[in-house]
């Protein structure tokens, strides 16, 4: 699963996700896509928003080898 289907999934858009982790709507679209990687404190935030481990997060298909 993808980081944008596990937001999606959560029925978050992504400016909804971005405002509540104190990040750019563009931020989250470049991490959706894989141009731009999350450092750790952010993919903590993020996974906490949508309710999953760290470690699940990184295990997302966008991640895989990235972090």
């Amino acid at each position: 699963m993808t980081l944008k289907e596990f937001r999606e999934r959560k029925g978050l858009s992504q400016t909804e996700l971005a405002n509540r982790v104190g990040l750019k709507q563009t931020t989250i679209s470049q991490y959706e896509t894989g141009t731009r990687r999350p450092n750790l404190s952010i993919a903590k935030k993020i996974a906490d928003v949508l309710g999953m481990t760290l470690d699940d997060f990184v295990s997302l298909s966008t991640f895989q080898n990235e972090i």
